[in-house]
């Protein structure tokens, strides 16, 4: 027998609710120009998003990580960012049409990332949602990012859920451990910034190729424990 679990939805934002890679590879491109080098395909770079800032320098100039993370290109770069957070920005296809129906159907619905608060509540703003969700947790609003369960935990926290009656999904493997590690339902989604063949590996309990499906009612039962 299974037993129905919805009362949360939670989303990451880069690459699931969002697609931010347009005007971060743009900041990217200007970086990379500025030192005279080739930009990127925004088809080639929207896969560097996932690594956020320090990930992108890293891979545009090969840097070791730490050198990415001090580096002024880094600084550069997000500078630009702050500056253009939601040129091209747009929610991804459906992704509207879903959070619409989440509201009809009384779902409370978040956004939990590991961006940090300068970059994300701005840019929820300018795509019309900092009001309408019930909760917005920033890669700097506790202690410890994803893949940590913090974040999460905290989320349900703060909408009086409990992880049991939540689905947390994202497309990074990040994601999947904390929504995981939190004991939450967990939807791996196809459309973002990780490449397909490495999504199944994630032990994801569901994994969606259209944010329609993140309200199917299978993504809101499990077993009867």
């Amino acid at each position: 027998m299974n037993h129905v679990i919805a009362q949360t939805l939670l989303l990451d934002l880069d690459g699931t609710l969002a697609d931010t890679a347009p005007d971060l590879i743009a900041a990217l491109n200007t970086v990379l120009a500025e030192n005279d080098r080739p930009p990127v395909a925004l088809t080639k770079g929207r896969f560097w998003v996932t690594g956020g800032s320090v990930g992108m320098i890293r891979t545009a100039f090969d840097l070791t990580e730490d050198a990415a993370r001090a580096s002024p290109l880094r600084h550069r770069l997000l500078a630009l960012y702050s500056e253009n957070i939601c040129v091209q920005t747009r929610l991804f296809p459906g992704m509207e049409a879903l959070l619409r129906q989440a509201d009809a159907d009384g779902l409370s619905w978040g956004v939990v990332t590991n961006k940090p608060a300068r970059f994300t509540e701005p840019l929820l703003e300018a795509l019309g949602l900092a009001r309408r969700a019930a909760v917005i947790v920033c890669g700097d609003t506790v202690a410890c990012p994803k893949p940590d369960p913090m974040p999460l935990l905290y989320a349900c926290k703060q909408t009086g859920s409990s992880a049991s009656s939540t689905l947390f999904a994202g497309d990074d493997l990040r994601d999947i451990q904390a929504g995981r590690a939190a004991g939450m339902a967990t939807a791996a989604v196809t459309w973002g910034y990780s490449h397909a063949a490495e999504i199944s590996a994630w032990g994801a309990e569901h994994v969606v190729g259209d944010p329609g499906e993140l309200l199917h009612p299978k993504l809101w039962t499990r077993p009867a424990t």
